[in-house]
């Protein structure tokens, strides 16, 4: 992944922070951002640069809030049967997500904890985030916010915009692969992963880009 300076964005990262700067939540409410993309797309690295630009011009505004710290833990996922799909949509408390969300909206007077994700465990963490009463803008990033089942609806109203991020699918693909290889998995496993289950996700989250408010492309 690129250095977040290098990122050759359009619209430009000037231009997501203005657009945001001008948006007028309600009184009392927090503005929640949401940024989607298939796996790969650089969400994470959109979301972390989102928030160090607001917090350039207003510091201590914006949080980082990911989805995956609601990923199943893995002892849920031997439960249920799926830890050969682990990342699809079912491997996600996305009631728990869309109740956070709707939390950090409407409520500015105590401090809020959420999960985060530990990648060299693979594992969320209990408590890893912090959102305090002071901050104006949180910026959270997952896969699945546009979707039309279960409880994404929620995580999506929860949002005052979500904006999809997108990249060429070679590029992605590729990226994947590495990340899947730096934690553990021989060149041919991480392949086989990314074909047959990040894949199957792209497609979904792909096809839920029709609603996003914003669509932002990644070079």
């Amino acid at each position: 992944m690129r250095d977040d300076d290098a990122m050759d964005l359009t619209p430009t990262l000037a231009d997501m922070t203005d657009r945001i700067h001008a948006m007028r939540p309600d009184p009392g409410e927090r503005l929640i951002i949401g940024i989607v993309g298939a796996p790969g797309a650089g969400k994470s690295t959109l979301a972390r640069a989102l928030t160090a630009a607001l917090n350039d011009r207003a510091p201590g505004s914006a949080v980082q809030v990911p989805m995956d710290g609601f990923h199943l833990a893995d002892v849920q996922l031997d439960r249920l049967g799926l830890r050969q799909v682990k990342g699809a949509p079912p491997t996600f408390d996305s009631d728990g997500y869309a109740v956070l969300l709707e939390r950090l909206r409407r409520d500015r007077e105590r401090p809020i904890y959420g999960p985060d994700f530990e990648r060299d465990l693979e594992q969320p963490i209990a408590g890893a985030v912090v959102v305090e009463p002071s901050v104006e803008v949180v910026v959270t990033e997952g896969n699945y916010l546009l979707l039309g089942s279960d409880a994404w609806p929620r995580t999506r109203a929860a949002c005052h915009e979500v904006w999809f991020v997108g990249v060429d699918d070679d590029v992605r693909v590729q990226r994947l692969i590495g990340r899947h290889v730096q934690f553990g998995k021989s060149a041919q496993d991480a392949q086989e992963w990314v074909l047959r289950n990040d894949e199957a996700n792209a497609r979904l989250v792909i096809d839920s880009a029709v609603g996003a408010d914003l669509q932002i492309t990644m070079r």
